[in-house]
């Protein structure tokens, strides 16, 4: 089962920027929607739309830094179909806006290995003590 999950997050990986459904990405594990949903979560810690959400944020961030593109082209280049909910997820997982983000980091010239790892999402202290593996910012006002 292990393996079929990998082979649609892979698929999701590939196709982040394209308009995906869980019925798609579940055909790919040749699994029902509702087994797949519950599996995913159980094995990558998120939700299959969560994991999507965040790799495109995490597109974006690439894009942020390393392009002098609009925000709104952006967004739309990453699979977003709205600019608010973009800038809310973004936001959210990040822990600052996109224009923020742009303006406070530039192109990063480093090795692959250590770009790979500069485009992570940062984890937070209270984040941490929550254990996210995902470098989620916190909710403004959770606990």
């Amino acid at each position: 089962m292990n393996r079929r999950l990998l082979r649609a997050r892979d698929a999701m990986d590939r196709a982040y920027a394209e308009p995906l459904d869980v019925r798609t990405v579940a055909a790919v594990a040749h699994v029902s929607e509702a087994h797949f949903s519950r599996s995913f979560r159980a094995v990558f810690g998120e939700t299959p739309h969560r994991y999507l959400q965040r790799r495109r944020v995490e597109r974006s961030m690439f894009l942020l830094r390393e392009t002098d593109r609009s925000v709104t082209d952006i967004c739309m280049d990453v699979g977003f179909t709205s600019l608010g909910t973009f800038s809310r997820m973004f936001r959210e997982i990040v822990g600052e806006t996109p224009s923020a983000y742009r303006s406070g980091h530039g192109p990063v010239v480093a090795p692959h290995c250590v770009q790979l790892a500069a485009m992570r999402p940062r984890e937070s202290a209270a984040e941490t003590a929550r254990s996210s593996s995902f470098g989620e910012a916190l909710a403004a006002g959770a606990p």
